[in-house]
Protein backbone atom coordinates (compact mmCIF):
# COMPACT_ATOMS: atom_id res chain seq x y z
CA UNK A 1 0.00 0.00 0.00
CA UNK A 2 0.99 3.64 -0.33
CA UNK A 3 0.61 6.33 2.31
CA UNK A 4 1.68 9.95 2.60
CA UNK A 5 4.51 10.76 5.01
CA UNK A 6 5.86 14.31 5.20
CA UNK A 7 3.99 15.05 1.99
CA UNK A 8 5.58 12.22 -0.02
CA UNK A 9 4.13 8.89 -1.22
CA UNK A 10 5.75 6.05 0.72
CA UNK A 11 5.31 2.38 -0.09
CA UNK A 12 4.61 0.13 2.90
CA UNK A 13 4.17 -3.63 2.92
CA UNK A 14 2.12 -5.11 5.77
CA UNK A 15 1.62 -8.78 6.51
CA UNK A 16 0.80 -11.07 9.41
CA UNK A 17 -0.65 -10.79 12.89
CA UNK A 18 0.83 -10.53 16.34
CA UNK A 19 3.53 -8.39 17.89
CA UNK A 20 4.20 -5.35 15.62
CA UNK A 21 7.61 -5.53 13.95
CA UNK A 22 9.15 -2.87 11.71
CA UNK A 23 11.78 -3.84 9.11
CA UNK A 24 14.05 -1.14 7.63
CA UNK A 25 16.22 -1.97 4.60
CA UNK A 26 19.38 -0.40 3.24
CA UNK A 27 20.96 0.55 -0.08
CA UNK A 28 20.36 -0.47 -2.86
CA UNK A 29 17.46 -2.51 -1.53
CA UNK A 30 13.76 -2.08 -0.84
CA UNK A 31 11.11 -3.69 1.34
CA UNK A 32 11.44 -6.74 -0.93
CA UNK A 33 14.64 -7.77 0.84
CA UNK A 34 12.62 -8.84 3.89
CA UNK A 35 10.09 -11.02 1.99
CA UNK A 36 11.61 -14.41 2.82
CA UNK A 37 11.98 -13.50 6.49
CA UNK A 38 8.49 -12.06 6.85
CA UNK A 39 6.97 -15.12 5.15
CA UNK A 40 8.49 -17.27 7.90
CA UNK A 41 7.28 -15.25 10.91
CA UNK A 42 4.01 -13.66 9.72
CA UNK A 43 1.98 -16.22 11.66
CA UNK A 44 3.34 -14.72 14.89
CA UNK A 45 4.28 -11.14 14.03
CA UNK A 46 2.52 -8.26 12.33
CA UNK A 47 5.26 -7.15 9.95
CA UNK A 48 5.70 -3.71 8.38
CA UNK A 49 8.35 -3.03 5.73
CA UNK A 50 8.56 0.32 3.94
CA UNK A 51 10.60 1.42 0.97
CA UNK A 52 12.68 4.19 2.57
CA UNK A 53 12.48 7.76 1.17
CA UNK A 54 13.61 7.97 -2.42
CA UNK A 55 14.20 4.20 -2.61
CA UNK A 56 12.20 1.53 -4.40
CA UNK A 57 8.62 2.73 -4.88
CA UNK A 58 8.83 5.60 -2.37
CA UNK A 59 9.54 9.25 -3.03
CA UNK A 60 11.71 11.47 -0.87
CA UNK A 61 9.90 14.36 0.82
CA UNK A 62 10.72 17.77 -0.61
CA UNK A 63 13.84 19.16 1.06
CA UNK A 64 14.64 15.87 2.80
CA UNK A 65 18.27 16.25 3.88
CA UNK A 66 19.14 12.70 5.00
CA UNK A 67 20.68 13.94 8.23
CA UNK A 68 20.37 11.73 11.31
CA UNK A 69 17.84 14.11 12.84
CA UNK A 70 15.74 14.05 9.67
CA UNK A 71 15.87 10.25 9.48
CA UNK A 72 14.66 9.95 13.07
CA UNK A 73 11.74 12.30 12.40
CA UNK A 74 10.79 10.45 9.24
CA UNK A 75 10.66 7.08 10.99
CA UNK A 76 8.48 8.50 13.74
CA UNK A 77 6.16 10.12 11.19
CA UNK A 78 5.97 6.87 9.20
CA UNK A 79 4.97 4.89 12.29
CA UNK A 80 2.31 7.47 13.15
CA UNK A 81 0.94 7.71 9.58
CA UNK A 82 0.71 3.93 9.24
CA UNK A 83 -0.82 3.52 12.69
CA UNK A 84 1.80 0.95 13.67
CA UNK A 85 1.20 0.00 17.33
CA UNK A 86 3.98 0.61 19.82
CA UNK A 87 6.04 -0.59 21.54
CA UNK A 88 7.30 -2.43 18.49
CA UNK A 89 10.13 -4.73 17.53
CA UNK A 90 12.68 -2.96 15.31
CA UNK A 91 14.78 -4.83 12.72
CA UNK A 92 17.41 -2.86 10.78
CA UNK A 93 20.27 -3.32 8.35
CA UNK A 94 22.60 -0.96 6.44
CA UNK A 95 21.05 2.53 6.02
CA UNK A 96 17.96 1.24 7.81
CA UNK A 97 20.16 1.43 10.91
CA UNK A 98 20.43 5.23 10.99
CA UNK A 99 16.70 5.54 10.25
CA UNK A 100 15.60 3.12 12.95
CA UNK A 101 18.22 3.53 15.66
CA UNK A 102 18.05 7.33 15.75
CA UNK A 103 14.28 7.09 16.12
CA UNK A 104 14.66 4.49 18.89
CA UNK A 105 17.08 6.79 20.72
CA UNK A 106 14.55 9.63 20.65
CA UNK A 107 11.51 7.41 21.42
CA UNK A 108 12.82 4.61 23.68
CA UNK A 109 9.45 3.93 25.25
CA UNK A 110 8.13 2.89 21.81
CA UNK A 111 10.71 0.14 21.27
CA UNK A 112 10.27 -3.37 22.64
CA UNK A 113 13.19 -5.23 21.01
CA UNK A 114 15.95 -4.29 18.54
CA UNK A 115 17.54 -6.63 16.01
CA UNK A 116 20.55 -5.37 14.08
CA UNK A 117 20.71 -7.77 11.15
CA UNK A 118 24.27 -7.01 10.08
CA UNK A 119 25.80 -4.26 8.00
CA UNK A 120 25.21 -1.32 10.34
CA UNK A 121 27.81 1.07 11.67
CA UNK A 122 27.02 3.69 14.27
CA UNK A 123 30.58 4.49 15.36
CA UNK A 124 32.10 7.97 14.90
CA UNK A 125 35.46 6.42 14.01
CA UNK A 126 34.15 4.37 11.10
CA UNK A 127 35.83 5.11 7.76
CA UNK A 128 33.79 4.83 4.58
CA UNK A 129 34.65 1.87 2.36
CA UNK A 130 36.28 2.57 -1.06
CA UNK A 131 33.07 2.40 -3.12
CA UNK A 132 31.33 4.84 -0.77
CA UNK A 133 34.30 7.21 -0.92
CA UNK A 134 34.00 7.23 -4.70
CA UNK A 135 30.27 7.99 -4.55
CA UNK A 136 30.91 10.76 -2.03
CA UNK A 137 33.33 12.45 -4.45
CA UNK A 138 31.66 15.17 -6.58
CA UNK A 139 31.74 14.56 -10.34
CA UNK A 140 33.29 11.09 -9.95
CA UNK A 141 30.33 9.74 -8.01
CA UNK A 142 27.86 11.36 -10.40
CA UNK A 143 29.64 9.84 -13.40
CA UNK A 144 29.69 6.38 -11.83
CA UNK A 145 25.96 6.55 -11.16
CA UNK A 146 25.18 7.89 -14.64
CA UNK A 147 27.11 5.06 -16.32
CA UNK A 148 25.58 2.28 -14.19
CA UNK A 149 23.91 -0.30 -16.43
CA UNK A 150 22.15 -3.46 -15.20
CA UNK A 151 25.12 -5.60 -16.29
CA UNK A 152 27.68 -3.30 -14.67
CA UNK A 153 25.63 -3.15 -11.47
CA UNK A 154 25.43 -6.95 -11.31
CA UNK A 155 29.18 -7.36 -11.96
CA UNK A 156 30.03 -4.83 -9.27
CA UNK A 157 27.75 -6.40 -6.66
CA UNK A 158 28.54 -10.09 -7.16
CA UNK A 159 32.08 -9.97 -5.64
CA UNK A 160 30.63 -8.26 -2.55
CA UNK A 161 27.90 -10.89 -2.13
CA UNK A 162 28.92 -14.12 -3.91
CA UNK A 163 26.10 -16.05 -2.22
CA UNK A 164 23.49 -13.99 -4.09
CA UNK A 165 22.63 -14.73 -7.71
CA UNK A 166 22.94 -12.54 -10.77
CA UNK A 167 19.15 -12.73 -11.11
CA UNK A 168 18.75 -11.31 -7.62
CA UNK A 169 20.82 -8.24 -8.52
CA UNK A 170 18.94 -7.76 -11.78
CA UNK A 171 15.71 -7.64 -9.77
CA UNK A 172 17.22 -5.20 -7.26
CA UNK A 173 18.40 -2.94 -10.07
CA UNK A 174 14.95 -2.92 -11.70
CA UNK A 175 13.37 -1.65 -8.48
CA UNK A 176 16.15 0.75 -7.52
CA UNK A 177 18.96 2.07 -9.68
CA UNK A 178 16.93 1.75 -12.88
CA UNK A 179 15.37 5.00 -11.65
CA UNK A 180 17.41 8.20 -11.78
CA UNK A 181 15.63 9.42 -8.66
CA UNK A 182 16.95 6.44 -6.67
CA UNK A 183 20.48 7.06 -7.91
CA UNK A 184 20.20 10.68 -6.76
CA UNK A 185 18.92 9.51 -3.38
CA UNK A 186 21.85 7.12 -2.93
CA UNK A 187 24.34 9.88 -3.72
CA UNK A 188 22.63 12.25 -1.28
CA UNK A 189 22.66 9.64 1.48
CA UNK A 190 26.35 8.88 1.07
CA UNK A 191 27.27 12.54 0.85
CA UNK A 192 25.14 13.74 3.75
CA UNK A 193 26.00 11.07 6.30
CA UNK A 194 29.41 11.50 7.90
CA UNK A 195 30.49 8.95 10.52
CA UNK A 196 31.61 11.84 12.72
CA UNK A 197 27.95 12.85 12.96
CA UNK A 198 27.33 9.74 15.08
CA UNK A 199 29.20 11.34 17.97
CA UNK A 200 26.67 11.79 20.74
CA UNK A 201 24.16 9.51 19.03
CA UNK A 202 26.50 6.54 19.51
CA UNK A 203 26.81 7.14 23.23
CA UNK A 204 23.03 7.48 23.56
CA UNK A 205 22.54 4.23 21.63
CA UNK A 206 24.81 2.26 23.95
CA UNK A 207 22.80 3.59 26.90
CA UNK A 208 19.54 2.62 25.16
CA UNK A 209 20.80 -0.92 24.59
CA UNK A 210 21.29 -1.37 28.33
CA UNK A 211 17.51 -1.08 28.75
CA UNK A 212 16.07 -2.30 25.42
CA UNK A 213 17.03 -5.93 24.66
CA UNK A 214 19.11 -5.95 21.48
CA UNK A 215 20.31 -8.80 19.27
CA UNK A 216 23.19 -8.25 16.83
CA UNK A 217 23.54 -10.69 13.91
CA UNK A 218 26.66 -10.23 11.81
CA UNK A 219 28.03 -11.68 8.58
CA UNK A 220 31.78 -11.74 9.09
CA UNK A 221 32.54 -11.63 5.35
CA UNK A 222 31.03 -8.15 5.10
CA UNK A 223 33.42 -6.27 2.76
CA UNK A 224 32.24 -2.87 3.98
CA UNK A 225 32.23 -3.10 7.79
CA UNK A 226 34.64 -5.22 9.85
CA UNK A 227 33.24 -7.94 12.18
CA UNK A 228 34.62 -6.08 15.21
CA UNK A 229 31.90 -3.45 14.77
CA UNK A 230 29.29 -6.01 15.87
CA UNK A 231 30.51 -5.74 19.46
CA UNK A 232 30.59 -1.94 19.44
CA UNK A 233 26.85 -1.67 20.03
CA UNK A 234 27.40 -2.91 23.56
CA UNK A 235 24.81 -5.68 23.32
CA UNK A 236 25.21 -8.84 25.36
CA UNK A 237 23.64 -10.78 22.48
CA UNK A 238 25.93 -10.95 19.44
CA UNK A 239 26.07 -13.81 16.94
CA UNK A 240 28.63 -14.01 14.14
CA UNK A 241 28.10 -15.87 10.85
CA UNK A 242 31.53 -16.67 9.39
CA UNK A 243 30.24 -17.77 5.97
CA UNK A 244 27.98 -14.78 5.28
CA UNK A 245 28.47 -11.15 4.39
CA UNK A 246 26.81 -7.73 4.33
CA UNK A 247 23.41 -8.98 3.12
CA UNK A 248 22.96 -11.55 5.89
CA UNK A 249 19.16 -11.27 5.82
CA UNK A 250 19.14 -12.19 2.11
CA UNK A 251 21.85 -14.84 2.30
CA UNK A 252 20.44 -16.74 5.29
CA UNK A 253 16.75 -15.82 5.65
CA UNK A 254 15.81 -19.05 7.40
CA UNK A 255 18.36 -18.55 10.16
CA UNK A 256 17.73 -14.82 10.52
CA UNK A 257 13.96 -15.39 10.68
CA UNK A 258 14.45 -18.01 13.39
CA UNK A 259 16.68 -15.71 15.45
CA UNK A 260 14.23 -12.80 15.14
CA UNK A 261 11.21 -14.91 16.04
CA UNK A 262 12.92 -16.52 19.03
CA UNK A 263 14.43 -13.32 20.37
CA UNK A 264 11.27 -11.22 20.02
CA UNK A 265 9.21 -13.95 21.71
CA UNK A 266 11.29 -13.79 24.88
Amino acid sequence: MSLIVQGAPIYLAERGAGSPTLFLHGNPDSAEMWNDIIARIADRYRCFAPDLPGMGRSEAPAGFDFSLESMARFTGDLIAAAGIPTPLNLVVTDFGGPYGLTWAITQPEKVRRIVIAGGVTFSPDYRWHPAARQLRTPVLGDMLMALLTPALFERSMRPNAPNLSAEHWHQVYALSYAKRSVRRTALRMYRTLDPRDYAGWYERLTVLITTVPTLVLWGDKDPFIAPTYAERFGSARVEHFPDNGHWLALEAPEVVADRIATFCAE
